[in-house]
């Protein structure tokens, strides 16, 4: 069983920024990655200072050479259960022991079952205007079942249609898209084309692109499977450093906070690894006043250092 101080799963911005700062404090790391980017669909990546446009395969091939410059070691995988101690079972039966685990492995959309739409996710069909709204900026924008997401996209243009599909529009959200300059199409979109929605009464309407508010799921069940502590909509409880319910487990990214962005993400991993490397030096002040005959209470200082 290989031994580290910090196993990560997932590598993303949040997990491969995590193990940037866990190298350079010159910590045993572990990141098990499937290799399969929430973002792989997209050709660029937006919104990150010095990185706008970047196209994300670029960004995690960047960060791998970081990280592995300090020692990290990258394991292509899965991994399929966590054992409290640590013990990280891998897809292929390798075993991990680690003092520390963080968890970063992501979110998936779940999108309206329309022919067309997920062939065309990330392209023309999109779902977050900050990262995507810009370059379909003053084009003829089509919202799929969702007005506050339509109001939402007027700011980056000016000829919005709104899809309610299957859902119905509340008197107070018509009043409100009427009142933005939004046209409201009713019934159900047989198909999205290139161009175009085909609705199922056999008319269609011309647009470039389509907005899709996604059911965000957490990509994996190991941060429940550990016995953390998960809110209303099921995603894992943690505080500002993304520790969870469970000692010695955090979380960070997409995998508890499925609003954060790519710079969000990375954020979140740089301030877990300082906190699990504060955790880490505690326990290791701890061992070595055991070894000595002595046990006080540690010490040093959980706040998160800052240059």
């Amino acid at each position: 069983m290989s031994e580290h101080d910090v196993v990560i799963v997932g590598g993303g911005a949040a997990g491969l920024s995590a193990a940037l700062v866990l190298g350079r404090a010159r910590r045993r790391v572990a990141i098990v990655d499937a290799g399969e980017p929430r973002n792989a669909p997209a050709q660029h990546m937006q919104g990150f200072l010095s990185r706008d446009g970047m196209p994300p395969a670029e960004l995690l091939a960047a960060g791998r050479a970081e990280v592995t410059g300090y020692g990290v070691e990258l394991i292509a995988g899965t991994v399929d259960r966590i054992e409290l101690g640590f013990a990280v079972q891998l897809g292929g039966g390798r075993m991990l022991a680690a003092r520390r685990v963080l968890v970063a492995t992501g979110l998936r959309d779940e999108i309206p079952d329309i022919p067309g739409l997920r062939q065309r996710w990330a392209r023309t069909v999109l779902h977050c205007p900050y990262c995507h709204g810009y370059e379909v900026r003053d084009q003829p924008l089509g919202v799929i079942a969702s007005a506050e997401h339509a109001l939402l996209v007027c700011q980056w243009s000016p000829d919005v249609v709104y899809f309610p599909h299957t859902s119905t529009v509340s008197d107070e959200d018509r009043a409100r898209l009427t009142a933005r300059g939004v046209r409201i199409v009713e019934g159900e979109i047989a198909c999205i084309a290139d161009g175009e929605a085909q609705m199922a009464d056999g008319t269609t309407v011309d647009r470039q692109a389509f907005f899709v508010r996604p059911r965000f799921v957490p990509t994996s069940n190991l941060l429940s499977g550990l016995g953390a502590a998960v809110d209303a909509g099921g995603w894992a409880v943690i505080d500002s450093t993304g520790r969870t319910s469970v000692p010695g487990v955090w979380a960070a990214g997409n995998a508890v906070d499925p609003r954060a962005q790519v710079i969000t993400a990375a954020g979140q991993g740089s301030a877990a690894a300082i906190a699990i490397n504060n955790d880490l030096v505690n326990d290791d002040v701890a061992q070595a006043l055991t070894v000595l005959g002595s046990d006080p209470e540690p010490t040093f200082s959980k706040g998160i250092a800052t240059s």
